[in-house]
């Protein structure tokens, strides 16, 4: 237990505050976890963007160097934790390093839509989700944030090796490359049965309106957090990122 804890990158200063509700969250089903939040002026290394358009998410490398725990869980910031994720540590322990794959609807149902991922299936990536991301102390894992620091820094050689590439690269996109260069195998597990984010975007959820908070209904109360009724269970992506203020 001692060795073992959750980073949380608030790397923007939209994100602080969303990482103060997502920590206040993880205490009130785990009050002994471990949490460290990371801002712009956390960076051990300093602001490491090899381009200045690059988005801060360039340094997202760093939570390797920040973390002073043998185990660590990464999460967005922009996420609430709405029940107990205890069991996420002995799932994880069968890699050195997991990834999350795919994401859920509000209903827990597997997202079909593809609309935000369009990068990943022309080219074949891994369908990865770094919103949930677990790391132990090992090779692997020095290999993995060792490739991701490297994407990002080299975004220019590394987006003609896709179809489509984003200017800007996402971490999400940078860390399926890693994946592809090391075998997904290695970092991925089946999605069926491990951790998934509940995602609120517009397409997932098919909805008309891209702040969700206007067309479905939420409430949160000492043991529950309800969206259109249905409970949420472990990490909910809110996406909107002002409805922390909100709950």
């Amino acid at each position: 237990m001692d060795d073992r804890g959750y980073i949380i990158m608030a790397l923007g200063d939209v994100y602080v505050t969303c990482a103060q509700h997502l920590r206040d969250s993880i205490l009130k089903w785990h009050p002994q976890a471990q949490i460290k939040i990371v801002t712009i002026n956390d960076l051990p290394l300093g602001d490491k963007r090899s381009h200045p358009e690059l988005s801060h998410q360039a340094n997202d490398w760093q939570a390797a160097h920040i973390s002073p725990w043998h185990e660590t869980i990464k999460l967005e910031a922009d996420m609430l934790v709405t029940s107990s994720v205890e069991h996420w540590w002995d799932l994880f322990r069968h890699k050195d390093v997991f990834i999350s794959t795919g994401c859920l609807d509000l209903y827990g149902h597997q997202s079909r839509s593809r609309y935000y991922r369009k990068v990943f299936d022309a080219n074949h990536l891994p369908d990865v989700y770094n919103a949930i991301t677990y790391w132990r102390k090992s090779q692997t894992a020095q290999t993995f944030w060792k490739l991701v620091r490297r994407i990002f820094a080299d975004w220019p050689r590394y987006k003609t090796l896709l179809r489509y590439p984003e200017q800007v690269p996402t971490t999400d996109v940078v860390y399926a490359m890693a994946a592809m260069i090391m075998g997904p195998e290695t970092v991925t597990m089946p999605f069926s049965s491990y951790p998934r984010i509940r995602h609120m975007k517009k397409k997932i959820l098919n909805l008309n309106d891209e702040d969700w908070t206007r067309q479905l209904t939420w409430e949160i109360n000492e043991t529950q957090t309800k969206i259109n009724t249905v409970c949420q269970t472990g990490c909910l992506h809110y996406v909107v990122k002002d409805w922390c203020h909100r709950v």
